[in-house]
């Protein structure tokens, strides 16, 4: 899949790009069920929050199949080396939950700050993709945007171990403030399917979930290969060691694995 030149230039105005139903339901349904049951597993790599629900899975393209396709599917790896020109290497592959009613807040961050600070990544020469397998809407914690924030740098930020269960390089409220007074703010939001793609520096967070309904997307954040982590301080599974270059897969690699499925119930 190839962007086109209008998108090429809003993502690079806006820093971030919104692709609607990108996915089809019988492919958000492989992967939406084998979510579930990684949600359920106790592994070190499933992170909870204080309410002890699934909060984020990480590597699980490293342990089951469906996520295995999807981090090598040509319709999330294919635009991001378009962006970034050239190969890239899986830095980090996360579910991230936020469950019906007991989903926890993600402060205001860029991600390449964490990148940077804690596994010693060059440059923003990375990003990530993002793909809904449930509806996301304004009530369930939807990601929000500052769109144009991404090109302010890398901010400023304070380490947040507290907030939640994951560590966090955050920005103050005073910052936050100047770059939205700026640039406003947006949440995207969409049918399962849906693929949101994002400049590693552009400004974002989520608010908790008390509405009833969940909101599970999963994560690839790509890097290009030049451009790999130098610091080994974070768990392997977490910001990843092998950087490989990502073949992509056909596209019909979801289908077919959902058509086996079918077939064997």
């Amino acid at each position: 899949m190839k962007l086109d030149q209008s998108q090429l230039e809003r993502f690079h105005k806006e820093g971030y790009l919104f692709l609607p139903n990108t996915f089809t339901a019988d492919e958000v349904a492989v992967l939406r069920r084998r979510a579930d049951a990684i949600f359920r597993m106790d592994r070190e790599e499933v992170w909870r929050e204080t309410s002890g629900v699934a909060r984020t899975a990480f590597a699980a393209h490293t342990y089951d199949d469906g996520f295995r396709r999807l981090g090598a599917h040509p319709r999330l790896v294919e635009p991001v080396m378009q962006l970034l020109d050239g190969p890239v290497y899986m830095h980090q592959f996360k579910i991230n939950a936020k469950a019906a009613f007991d989903g926890e807040v993600w402060q205001w961050h860029q991600d390449f700050g964490t990148w940077h600070r804690d596994d010693e990544m060059p440059e923003p020469r990375a990003m990530n993709i993002a793909l809904f397998l449930d509806e996301v809407s304004a009530v369930n914690g939807p990601l929000m945007f500052i769109p144009g924030s991404h090109s302010a740098g890398t901010l400023a930020a304070g380490h947040d171990l507290e907030s939640t269960s994951y560590p966090l390089w955050t920005l103050s409220r005073d910052e936050v403030t100047r770059l939205a007074n700026e640039g406003g703010c947006v949440a995207p939001t969409g049918a399962p399917g849906s693929v949101i793609m994002f400049h590693g520096n552009l400004v974002h967070a989520s608010p908790p979930n008390i509405s009833p309904f969940p909101r599970t997307i999963v994560y690839l954040s790509l890097c290009h290969v030049d451009n790999h982590i130098r610091a080994f301080k974070r768990k392997e599974w977490i910001a990843h060691r092998d950087f490989t270059p990502i073949e992509p897969l056909p596209d019909d690699c979801l289908a077919e694995l959902a058509a086996k499925e079918r077939q064997a119930a």
